[in-house]
Formats: C-alpha cells, sequence, structure tokens
C-alpha cells in the first residue's frame, strides 16, 4: 500500500476546494494538456474512455457557446479563462481496439440499443468529468462546474454532424473567493453509507 497523501493535498483536492462563480487568471494550452494528461488515466468501464472535451477560450468560441446558457450562467461563463464543454461520444466502441486491444470489446457495444450505448457513454465520461475537477484542481485551478445551459444548442454548435453530445459545463481558472457561498452541509457517513 502506498502512503497516504499530506494532509494539505486533501485540502486542496477536496476539503477547502469550492465550486465558485467568478475566475480570473488565464489557463495556458500547455496546462489543458497536462490536465487531459492526467485524467486520462482514471479507470472507466472497459476503457471506453468516452468522455471528449472542447476547451473553449477563444472570443468566437465563446460567441458560439453563448446562446446556449441560462442567464444566470452567462455572465461568469464569458468571464471565465476557459470554459469545458465535457460531452461523450455514442461511438465510442470505435476506439476500443486500440484501447481494450487482448479482447473484442467493440462487439460487446457496437450492436446495442441508443439508449443502452447512451447510459454507458454518459456514466463513464461522468467519472472523466470528475477526474477533471480533481485533475485541475490538483494542478492549482479552480472550477466551476454547472448544468444551466442548452444542450441541443451546445450540440448543434459544437458537435454538428458527430456522435458527441455535451454533459456538463465546467469554468476554469482563478476562483474568486468573494464569488462563493458558506458551504452546504454535507451528508454524515451514516447517512450516505453502511458497511455491511
Amino acid at each position: 500500500m502506498r502512503e497516504p497523501l499530506a494532509e494539505p493535498a486533501f485540502d486542496q483536492l477536496f476539503r477547502t476546494a469550492r465550486t465558485y462563480n467568478w475566475f480570473g487568471g488565464e489557463v495556458s494550452d500547455a496546462t489543458l494538456r497536462t490536465l487531459y494528461d492526467l485524467l486520462k488515466f482514471g479507470p472507466t468501464e472497459a476503457n471506453t474512455t468516452p468522455a471528449r472535451f472542447v476547451f473553449v477560450k477563444s472570443p468566437e468560441a465563446k460567441a458560439k457557446l453563448g446562446p446556449a446558457l441560462s442567464e444566470g450562467n452567462y455572465k461568469k461563463t464569458m468571464a471565465a479563462p476557459c470554459v469545458v464543454i465535457a460531452g461523450y461520444d455514442l461511438k465510442f466502441y470505435d476506439k476500443l481496439p486500440v484501447l481494450f486491444p487482448h479482447t473484442d470489446a467493440k462487439a460487446w457495444f457496437e450492436h446495442r440499443e441508443p439508449d443502452n450505448l447512451a447510459w454507458v457513454a454518459m456514466r463513464s465520461s461522468a467519472l472523466q468529468t470528475a477526474y477533471l475537477i480533481l485533475a485541475a484542481r490538483s494542478l492549482g485551478l479552480d472550477c466551476g462546474p454547472m448544468s444551466g445551459f442548452d444542450n441541443a444548442k451546445v450540440d448543434a454548435a459544437f458537435f454538428a454532424g458527430t456522435s458527441i453530445r455535451s454533459n456538463i459545463l465546467i469554468n476554469l481558472g482563478v476562483g474568486d473567493p468573494a464569488s462563493i457561498y458558506a458551504r452546504s452541509p454535507r451528508l454524515g457517513f451514516d447517512e450516505a453509507c453502511r458497511i455491511e
């Protein structure tokens, strides 16, 4: 068994990490590559890795994203240094000959019904999105994940003609401490867990 991380790492990743509403700073392309190179190692079902990420930074890309945002998310998202569109590829199985080479895993998925494929893709891509948040925090970035947007508009603007669908948006940058609320309560162990 490896040694646990030092206490400050627990704070940075979980205990004092917060969901910010306003961001400053810069997020370089090199940082985004490092971010992906960390998150890609998180486990997914049969190594399907269905998540697809669009890092929205340019004014042109933000102009495409803007019409899909809810009123409450528009200003903070347009001001963020980077916005991640976290999506999932419904044809993730096409990559399985490379990603899961020791057996024909593509055959496990390619003939399934679309609803079942969407469930598989969303489940593992949600894991990958959580890995993205933890990787971002480990690199010193703050995050603002949100679901207040029109998925169909995002898909039309960024994924038209593809098998990719949007799931979650995440603002990235240096969080403004004035933009957070008091931490909301969490369930205690006995309310959320049991040991059998």
